[in-house]
């Protein structure tokens, strides 16, 4: 393999715009990995409503769902994902991990795993980016490997919208025929898509949450300087975890869910007022846009999953 930029003079601009296609491209990852994990949900869902007499009406609304959008969700995120430090990403990451984590505690009290995988996308979209980062941080050809990332992850977000696509079109003709290998496959094994989809998040987390704290962690020059951030973010973490998981108990329809992404930001937003910078407080903002695009693009799953 060869590094682009050693052909090329080191210049100022130059590095700085290498900075911003890796960025780039790990918002690109992040987006794909965002768009596999809808289109999973998608074919997992419209499965479940065709097997269920009462469900029609949310079989096809989930099949209406315009496919051009698609292309544009991951644009939008990418750009998104791109704009927001790592800092702030790292910090969503880890709130993310602490609610999901309270929220899988309360599976036996009734919570529904599908609704927290449609809550994650921004959060996941963060986590790959933060994981990249981190990994990538330093390696002599980094940009390259980018590359190669996002071209894999691309490839596998086309494949799934197509099978999404697929289901959506023909899997009802097709499970019937018994001919169609894919939709064979999927009606043999489709129940097995939140296992398959919990399985690959747990990792994807895992591996978020430890280069979401040393990202975080390489800004302190000292360890009470650490102790000053990580001190109230805890707390603030804390506080935000049992509001939610009051919110969820309580709630009865879709609204408190982009209540609490407002909390949540807010929260954030109030913590770097303190102990942050003044270009955090700008990634907050641009991190509720993309958390609110994430669930208004997934607003009718949302709706399938609240009713189930």
């Amino acid at each position: 393999m060869f590094s682009l930029g050693s052909w090329l003079p080191a210049l100022p601009g130059l590095a700085w715009g290498w900075a911003l296609l890796d960025a780039l491209l790990q918002g690109l990852v992040g987006a794909c990995a965002v768009s596999v994990l809808c289109s999973l949900l998608k074919v997992y869902l419209y499965i479940q409503c065709l097997n269920d007499p009462e469900r029609q009406e949310e079989k096809e609304a989930i099949r209406a769902q315009r496919r051009v959008l698609d292309p544009l969700h991951v644009v939008v995120l990418t750009g998104v994902l791109a704009l927001v430090g790592s800092r702030v990403a790292a910090l969503v990451v880890l709130e993310f991990s602490l609610r999901a984590a309270s929220t899988v505690l309360s599976l036996s009290k009734g919570a529904h795993s599908s609704q927290l995988y449609l809550l994650c996308q921004y959060s996941l979209g963060c986590g790959v980016s933060c994981g990249l980062s981190f990994l990538l941080e330093g390696a002599p050809h980094g940009t390259c490997n980018l590359v190669l990332a996002a071209g894999l992850a691309g490839l596998l977000a086309a494949y799934t919208r197509r099978l999404a696509r697929h289901v959506c079109t023909l899997y009802e003709l097709h499970s019937r025929a018994r001919y169609c290998g894919v939709c064979i496959l999927l009606l043999a094994a489709g129940h097995g898509i939140p296992r398959l989809l919990r399985n690959a998040l747990a990792i994807t987390f895992a591996v978020a949450d430890l280069a979401a704290v040393a990202l975080i962690n390489r800004d302190f020059l000292s360890t009470a300087e650490a102790v000053r951030f990580w001190t109230p973010l805890t707390i603030c973490y804390t506080l935000l975890v049992i509001y939610m998981q009051e919110e969820s108990r309580q709630s009865a329809g879709g609204r408190p869910v982009y209540q609490t992404v407002l909390v949540r930001m807010g929260g954030l937003f109030i913590l770097l007022l303190t102990v942050g910078r003044w270009t955090d407080i700008l990634h907050v903002f641009i991190s509720l846009l993309g958390e609110l695009w994430c669930l208004l693009r997934a607003g009718v799953m949302l709706e399938v999953c609240r009713r189930q």
